[in-house]
């Protein structure tokens, strides 16, 4: 019996990056696939079809996962379309990096709407559904710079912190309703966005983990299906740090 089988998981931002490698990885279980991007583009229509090969229902929504009515709507949409949902992952996230003196209000409300609201939009939307099936499990994605901060990363750390208090919240809500919300940080992980670095950022960065090497978005996603499944039951409200030890 694979782990996820059966089960509907909805993903928001994973065309790409993290979030595929999590939706490819829960199909790999057994669990039908609900994304969403901005658009359903190329890389999306690519990604449907790598998880369709895997033998599961995979359905890529367009829509902006930081605007409230957008959410509801197409959250009604997968439900409709998928019958139940059971695993909620809040990916979606960019980066608009800057010293706070020279940061602007767009580069701070961009950030905080995409990587934080959407959070709040999608857990909104589904909190209705996962009450009434008594069974849930919500997975926010945070970052190693929301527990500990970053310079020139105010926006950013602040919402990936906000992600922690908002699981951590929402876990205390839930809980006696059968779901649970956890956080995921990841460290360094080498992604499309790591890649346009230099080699010797990259390798400062590694000296500065215990386990001397970026994580991968696998290793990511295979922190992501231990706490969808059953396996991790009896945790909620936790914060799980993805980071080779960075953060020790």
């Amino acid at each position: 019996m694979k782990l996820l089988e059966g089960k509907v998981a909805v993903i928001t931002g994973a065309a790409r990056g993290i979030g595929k490698s999590i939706a490819v990885r829960f199909a790999q279980e057994g669990c039908h696939i609900a994304f969403t991007d901005l658009a359903i583009d190329d890389n999306a229509n690519a990604t449907a079809k790598e998880i369709e090969a895997l033998g599961v229902k995979v359905k890529g929504y367009a829509s902006n996962a930081a605007n409230f009515e957008d959410a509801h709507l197409v959250v009604a949409e997968i439900v409709k379309d998928f019958g139940r949902v059971d695993i909620l992952v809040n990916n979606a996230g960019i980066t608009r990096d800057g010293l706070m003196m020279r940061m602007t209000e767009q580069q701070w409300d961009m950030v905080i709407n995409v990587n934080l609201k959407s959070a709040f939009n999608f857990i909104h939307a589904l909190t209705p559904v996962m009450m009434k099936q008594k069974a849930g499990s919500i997975i926010n994605m945070s970052s190693v710079v929301g527990v500990h901060g970053n310079a020139g990363q105010a926006n950013y750390s602040a919402s990936k912190a906000g992600m922690i208090g908002l699981a951590k919240s929402i876990a205390r809500e839930l809980g006696s309703r059968g779901v649970r919300v956890n956080a995921i940080a990841p460290g360094f992980i080498a992604t499309e966005m790591t890649h346009q670095l230099s080699d010797e950022v990259r390798a400062e960065w590694a000296k500065q983990i215990p386990l001397r090497r970026a994580g991968t978005p696998e290793d990511v996603a295979n922190a992501a299906l231990f706490l969808a499944s059953d396996l991790s039951s009896y945790i909620t409200g936790q914060v799980v740090q993805i980071d080779g030890g960075m953060n020790t």
